[in-house]
């Protein structure tokens, strides 16, 4: 009963804590003070601030300086979330979800890329293509060279946190991708191509370019449905 007593103050004391750094006296890089001072501001041990504290440390709100002590942070979303994104102990649904949610970001990319892609990114692009082993069935791929042209497309959006998620979520997205628990990949005669997105990119069109990725991904939509 004592550590369930315990552990209901910690979290107490944690929600307190959030609430007192996202007030306007604490500004990312404000130092907060020191645990003595907590403890005997909020009435509680300095073990209770302490853990507390840790929990924080843990969600990115806070981390320790050198001569300043504890300082407010902003939180990596992506840091915070990737802790808990190990597919061996996610259940498959919520892995399948997973696998639905990285579709439905590359295919909401579009306007970004048409936004932001320069000359560079598509010389790029086709430098990828051009390494690209030809397939008799258009619809299968080498998942290196998917990832790499992908990859790519991420990093034109020149949006950190996607491309943060393009990383957690692409090791979720293999496993679920080989492992089974999807229907089989449908054959296609005819596909929408890296190459052929690589044009549409060239049209400067968005609504192209996205119907043109959810098309590229069709396969993959099929085996979710």
């Amino acid at each position: 009963m004592k550590n369930m007593d315990k552990k209901s103050l910690v979290d107490q004391i944690e929600k307190s804590l959030v609430e007192l750094l996202s007030s306007k006296e604490y500004s990312v890089g404000a130092v907060i003070p020191k645990e003595l001072e907590l403890s005997t501001q909020l009435g509680v041990s300095r073990t209770v601030v302490r853990e507390a504290l840790s929990r924080l440390r843990t969600r990115g709100m806070i981390e320790s300086r050198k001569k300043r002590g504890a300082v407010v942070t902003s939180p990596d979303i992506v840091s915070v979330i990737e802790k808990g994104m190990n597919p061996d102990i996610l259940d498959q649904n919520t892995l399948k979800e997973i696998f639905e949610m990285r579709l439905s970001l590359e295919v909401g990319m579009a306007d970004f890329i048409i936004k932001r892609v320069t000359e560079q990114d598509i010389k790029e692009l086709r430098a990828i293509v051009s390494k690209e082993t030809p397939n008799k069935m258009p619809n299968l791929f080498a998942i290196d060279e998917e990832i790499a042209f992908h990859s790519k497309l991420y990093e034109i959006c020149d949006n950190n946190t996607m491309k943060g998620f393009q990383k957690m979520l692409l090791p979720i997205f293999n496993y679920v991708h080989s492992s089974g628990m999807l229907n089989d990949m449908p054959v296609f005669k005819k596909v929408v191509t890296h190459s052929d997105l690589i044009d549409l990119i060239e049209s400067r069109s968005a609504d192209k370019l996205r119907k043109g990725i959810r098309q590229h991904l069709n396969g993959h939509f099929k085996r979710v449905f």
